[in-house]
């Protein structure tokens, strides 16, 4: 039996982005993947069995196996999504997903995904989180921050979004590393050679990290959607995060939502973090006392240099 952590990137085929990240990480230069004898959701699974000896991170390559699958459904809507075959069994999952706003603005994302209200009009269950792990999606914040630079996509923002939408019933810890905000970038190949870059170094970047043992890992409350204040914090510190609770729906929470935060993270939680800026003073009326039911410390984003 293979002690080797398994992932699996996935990608659907009515996502534009989604899909020049697959081209990106199938025409790759760098690494290359291979396809396997067998099919998963009717779709040709590959393998990632070569990567060039200067790829960031390349020494921990041998303790992974990466994979590659393609869906027919939207990521957002992938709740019924099962592991049933022994032989194909990840530990780790992906979405390489489009990402959209309003403004439309070029931007790099990564987020954890989840519901904390009734409404699940983008997938998931109401009141219901994913399971995920700080410490990925910090490796995808910051390999997206690093290719992003490499590749000169200085007119894209690279942010950490906060926990929202769908699937959130999957059994496997899970992040969406997104391309936004419009048709022009979800087609755009450079960016789509970053993203598929990012999503395989953050792979490589997570195992280093379990690896140093050094992150503090923690939940974050407040601010606005794309969280300025964890991000920086994430970027400068030793801290990372799973989810983050925006302000818009602070007054939401309960002591099982939180629970549920804390269940649903794979690494053990050291702090609970507050965007004190970020947050009104109603709203802290209502989460501190929350927060205070649990044996977790309490910080302030501005606690850490």
């Amino acid at each position: 039996m293979s002690n080797l952590q398994k992932f699996l990137i996935i990608s659907s085929v009515e996502d534009t982005a989604s899909m020049n990240i697959r081209k990106n990480l199938l025409n790759s230069h760098e690494f290359k993947f291979s396809p396997l004898e067998f099919q998963w959701k009717d779709n040709q699974i590959y393998r990632l069995n070569e990567l060039e000896k200067n790829f960031s991170y390349h020494d921990y390559f041998d303790k992974c196996e990466i994979y590659l699958g393609l869906v027919k459904k939207p990521l957002i809507f992938l709740d019924d999504l099962k592991f049933n075959d022994p032989n194909f069994d990840p530990d780790y999952l992906i979405f390489a997903s489009r990402h959209s706003s309003k403004t439309s603005r070029p931007a790099l994302l990564v987020h954890t995904t989840g519901n904390w209200d009734e409404e699940a009009n983008f997938g998931g269950k109401p009141k219901d989180l994913s399971i995920t792990s700080a410490l990925l999606h910090k490796a995808g914040y910051l390999s997206l921050k690093k290719t992003s630079q490499f590749y000169n996509l200085n007119y894209f923002n690279v942010d950490i979004e906060v926990t929202h939408h769908g699937p959130t019933s999957i059994n496997k810890p899970s992040i969406f590393m997104e391309l936004g905000s419009n048709q022009q970038e979800w087609e755009n190949e450079i960016a789509g050679k970053a993203v598929a870059e990012s999503i395989i170094i953050s792979i490589l970047r997570f195992l280093h990290f379990i690896e140093l043992n050094d992150q503090v890992v923690a939940l974050g409350f407040g601010g606005t959607h794309y969280g300025p204040n964890f991000g920086r914090l994430i970027e400068n510190a030793n801290v990372a995060f799973s989810f983050i609770c925006p302000k818009y729906h602070i007054q939401k929470l309960t002591v099982k939502l939180i629970q549920q935060m804390i269940e649903n993270t794979v690494e053990n939680i050291d702090y609970f973090i507050i965007d004190w800026k970020g947050t009104n003073s109603e709203d802290k009326q209502h989460l501190i006392p929350l927060l205070e039911e649990f044996k977790i410390p309490i910080k302030k984003t501005r606690d850490f240099k």
